[in-house]
């Protein structure tokens, strides 16, 4: 229980002291409210971008209409009650962040960012030009009245200290149980693999919207504070420095940290205030605080809380790495032969008794002049073991992500147990019961294993998407169970707790594997899942390939034809984008045109 809450209790403490200790080292009570205020404000940032990796560049501009609709409602005597005001400011943000949200999270990296930051300056030209009469313009709004508590004002000082101190600390135990909830793991995965978080069923968009609505109430708070302590709302609420100072200051403390943007705030605000007094140096202040973030972020690439933390994490992380072999070895062939029935399971619907688990209808893709796979039909049956093979080139992995709805294919449809999934994209054809490991690793590399596999088994447990906040990620009893089964399975247990990124390749693999095992599918899809491989994990994988076969229908795309033979019941054969022959192992074994295609093309139909 201590292990668990000490980051709040810490907290707790610091901000109990901090009155006590920091004023002697030149805080002043409204340095320090300025402090808490930046650090409120960069917990929903910290959730947005540390958290979630994405980059926002337009924070101040839910800050500002946090704070104007507070302090406007406030001077213009639409409402007395301070708290009700600053209410209706921080769903206004959100509101606000709802909207922006919603066209920013279509896009990625650089264009996500830009997207803000165009909000951003939309709304400080709003504020200071259209919408002037109502947030002063460039005077802003003074007058912007203190809370009361019980028919007393809390005056600034030390009162409005303790009533920041509370709202921030509560901000942190917030945050602190969003991050290490089931939402808060989906939004880890995002940032570490978003494609693989959107083949595991999660619907990345909505993940993204959340978390960009969250960090929007968060500023809207904080904007609101901002003019009751001052008394007075500022108009460069809304201007872009405010954004870069709160980036600034974020990368500064540590990203992904919680703290970071607190002790950020804490050294940058003092630099700030301090230097000016400096005799000789003072009109320099800006030149040397943006010399000495660069020396920050040089030195300290974690920054200060992420550089504490992982000194303080690196005995344990040096302890588990160390027991993590390079090679898998004969541990490789130790895996268990019966594996565990996974409690979690994919809706079973089919609409007739004879429709084939899977059914390719005349599907092809095209780029341009390249067609990459033409006209190819074939079915799988229910229960089976089904394979497709061909030369390099011959459009396999292309196929394989049409079945999976990954690309969607220029002609033709899939069709899963008689419905059709084409155009359904990845994230819903995982929730109809399709899983997919891929021909090269998608993993979450900074995750554990059993982090890994929980990603997977929650969208099963709670479909799509779900603000599931309040609770511990590793605290629902089907989710674990599917986690111990489905690690149980590709023969990982001892690995549970050891980060991804050390696994050697073998296990890496088997990994891809549980990942695709743990969504529950009935229908698997192994894309060169024997791929670099040593000979003793080829054939443990090949045993573990025959025992997941006996319980879901599997496709696999292999180039080991000895594995191909031993597993499939069935066998298609892709040449040059166009399907060559389909039947079972004996049949291809014997066609002479799968002969010619191996032994080098199908010279007698091709031109001179």
């Amino acid at each position: 229980m201590r292990a668990r809450f000490w980051p709040e209790l810490a907290m707790a403490a610091v901000l109990l002291a901090a009155p006590l200790i920091l004023p002697d080292l030149g805080f002043s009570f409204d340095l320090l409210q300025r402090i808490l205020d930046w650090g409120l404000i960069g917990l929903g940032f910290d959730l947005l971008f540390g958290a979630t990796g994405l980059l926002s560049f337009g924070q101040a501009a839910f800050y500002g209409t946090g704070g104007f609709v507070a302090a406007y409602l406030l001077v213009s005597h639409a409402m007395s009650s301070v708290a009700l005001a600053l209410l209706v400011g921080t769903l206004a943000a959100g509101l606000f962040g709802l909207v922006v949200g919603w066209l920013a999270v279509r896009r990625i990296g650089i264009y996500f960012a830009m997207i803000t930051l165009a909000f951003g300056e939309m709304a400080y030209f709003l504020e200071n030009s259209p919408l002037a009469r109502f947030t002063g313009g460039e005077n802003g709004l003074p007058g912007v009245p203190v809370p009361q508590l019980g028919g007393l004002k809390i005056t600034p000082g030390l009162p409005m200290y303790w009533m920041l101190a509370l709202l921030f600390f509560v901000g942190f135990v917030l945050a602190r149980r969003i991050l290490h909830s089931p939402f808060g793991a989906v939004l880890r995965a995002i940032k570490e693999n978003t494609a693989r978080a959107g083949m595991t069923g999660h619907s990345v968009p909505a993940y993204k919207l959340a978390v960009f609505v969250i960090a929007a109430l968060y500023a809207g708070l904080a904007g609101g504070l901002l003019g009751v302590f001052q008394s007075y709302m500022p108009p460069d609420a809304f201007a872009l420095d405010t954004s870069g100072q709160l980036v600034v200051q974020t990368v500064i403390g540590g990203v992904g940290t919680l703290v970071g943007p607190l002790v950020g705030a804490t050294l940058w605000l003092w630099l700030r205030d301090n230097l000016q007094q400096v005799p000789l140096v003072g009109a320099l202040w800006k030149l040397i605080l943006g010399l000495i973030f660069v020396v920050l972020v040089v030195v300290l690439k974690r920054g200060i809380a992420g550089e504490i933390r992982w000194i303080f994490s690196r005995r344990r992380r040096a302890a588990t790495e160390a027991g993590v072999p390079e090679e898998a070895g004969e541990d490789a062939a130790a895996m268990p032969v019966a594996a565990p029935e996974l409690p979690l399971r994919a809706t079973l619907a089919v609409t007739r008794e004879d429709a084939p688990a899977l059914r390719a209808i005349g599907v092809s893709k095209f780029y341009g002049g390249l067609h990459a796979v033409e006209d190819v039909s074939f079915d799988v049956r229910t229960g089976s073991i089904h394979a497709v093979i061909g030369p390099n080139g011959a459009g396999k992995s292309t196929l394989f992500k049409m079945l999976k709805d990954e690309v969607s294919p220029t002609m033709g449809e899939v069709l899963l147990f008689g419905h059709r999934i084409t155009g359904l994209g990845p994230t819903r054809t995982a929730q109809l019961g399709i899983g997919k490991s891929n021909q090269l690793n998608q993993l979450f590399l900074d995750l554990t294993v059993a982090e890994n596999l929980r990603i997977a088994a929650l969208a099963r447990a709670r479909g799509t998407f779900r603000t599931d906040l309040w609770r511990a990620a590793d605290s629902i009893p089907a989710v674990e169970r599917q986690v111990a089964a489905a690690m149980e399975t590709v023969g990982l247990t001892h690995r549970a707790g050891v980060p991804v990124h050390v696994l050697p390749y073998g296990e890496k693999r088997r990994l891809e594997i549980g990942i695709a095992l743990a969504i529950g599918p009935n229908v698997l899809l192994l894309d060169e899942p024997l791929a670099g491989m040593s000979p003793a994990e080829r054939v443990s994988t090949r045993a573990l390939i025959r025992e997941i076969g006996r319980s879901r229908t599997l496709l696999i795309v292999e180039h080991d034809m000895d594995a191909i033979f031993e597993l499939a019941e069935r066998i298609t054969v892709l040449y040059e984008g166009r399907l060559l022959a389909d039947g079972t192992p004996e049949e291809i074994q014997r066609n002479q045109a799968v002969q010619d295609a191996y032994l080098g093309g199908l010279h007698e139909h091709e031109p001179a």
